[in-house]
């Protein structure tokens, strides 16, 4: 991005007063509903392609394949289940945030989803694969476990209250790993930004009290590098344990709102545990200086995770891509303490434990201590 772009950039976030901002905010609100509602019509019209094209084949080769337009057929009672289970996720989404209503959709006539805004659907629906299903088990065994594990060896419950320890988990997505934290006792509060990520943590963390009480059909979208059909529509149960099942008095919270923006209170907070997170910032640093300046003297910041950077090639976004020798290098100029540091960790997001093709991330975990004085 060129200086002026940049400039224009950060003119055009300042510009906008509190009453254009919530206009907004309402408006990407009701835009993220439709994506929800839209989603069945979307993903039927996909495979009504599928369908064409497979009779565009001649007659000889579609004999063939006697189970493929029957194996079409199941998916499209897949997409129906998917947009039950969606429907009930947005249902009442106006009322659960505690200090703010968005009221009825006056703000934009309900639109087709953009395939921007289906991918993220696609990616939240295997989100409660990797949160809140059995299958996503060995997924949440290699990136919350390390970082519960530093808790407890940094905050040991024989030795305090572990109930006035207060950690923060930013890009808390589906809530799982913050609510592992409360599990243990700690106070643990989780941020989001996503809509998409936060009516479904809603959902689960405030709507399902029985396991496995849900299904949902997260591979019906990959048409490619299946070795069965059935992998395809093969469907995840959720949740996978009581998400009401806390201790007595747990203080457990989801909020929602920008990180920088909300998290402003010097020295409040114990731990601050980062998984898949830091590169989501159109700069790294300012994360870093949030970080430093909210944690209390001799408090740690627990990182897990790859520096994949969301915003970089995106049009008119600012982005700031670092190598994670400059991400440390950074945190040591802070003042930061590097108390333990693997720079290899092998792991997966929301894979596809059945498919052909796999993406690995080979991430760096770090627990950081912000000195006493």
């Amino acid at each position: 991005m060129e200086d002026q772009d940049i400039c224009a950039y950060r003119e055009r976030r300042q510009r906008k007063s509190p009453e254009e901002e919530e206009a907004l905010e309402k408006e990407h609100f009701w835009k993220i509903i439709s994506a929800f509602t839209g989603y069945g019509c979307t993903i039927h019209e996909q495979v009504n392609r599928t369908e064409r094209q497979f009779k565009s084949l001649p007659r000889n080769q579609q004999k063939l394949l006697p189970h493929f337009l029957p194996h079409l057929d199941s998916i499209r009672q897949c997409i129906e289940h998917n947009q039950m289970i969606l429907q009930m996720i947005v249902d009442d989404c106006t009322h659960m945030f505690e200090n703010k209503e968005y009221g009825v959709n006056g703000y934009r006539k309900p639109t087709p989803p953009s395939t921007f805004e289906m991918d993220k659907l696609k990616s939240t629906i295997k989100q409660f694969v990797r949160d809140w299903s059995e299958d996503g088990k060995s997924e949440r065994d290699a990136c919350y476990q390390p970082i519960v594990d530093e808790i407890l060896k940094y905050f040991p419950k024989d030795k305090s209250d572990v109930s006035n320890i207060n950690i923060l988990v930013p890009g808390a997505g589906l809530g799982r790993l913050a609510w592992e934290i409360a599990k243990h006792g700690y106070s643990c509060q989780g941020n989001e930004w996503s809509f998409f990520m936060l009516f479904s943590s809603n959902f689960v963390l405030n709507r399902c009290s029985e396991i496995n009480a849900f299904k949902i059909y997260p591979w019906i979208h990959q048409f490619s590098n299946n070795r069965r059909s059935s992998d395809q529509i093969r469907p995840a149960y959720f949740p996978d344990v009581n998400p009401h099942d806390l201790p007595p008095n747990a203080n457990f919270s989801m909020t929602a709102g920008d990180f920088e923006e909300i998290y402003t209170d010097q020295c409040s907070w114990d731990c601050i545990a980062t998984c898949f997170f830091i590169d989501t910032a159109h700069n790294v640093l300012d994360y870093i200086d949030t970080i430093w300046k909210i944690l209390k003297p001799g408090g740690i910041w627990i990182n897990l995770g790859p520096l994949l950077y969301h915003f970089e090639n995106m049009a008119n976004e600012l982005s700031i891509e670092l190598s994670y020798e400059d991400i440390k290098n950074v945190a040591l100029q802070h003042g930061f303490h590097i108390e333990f540091e693997k720079e290899s960790v092998s792991t997966t997001y929301t894979v596809n434990s059945l498919s052909m093709m796999k993406y690995f991330y080979d991430c760096v975990f770090f627990v950081a201590r912000k000195p006493q004085q």
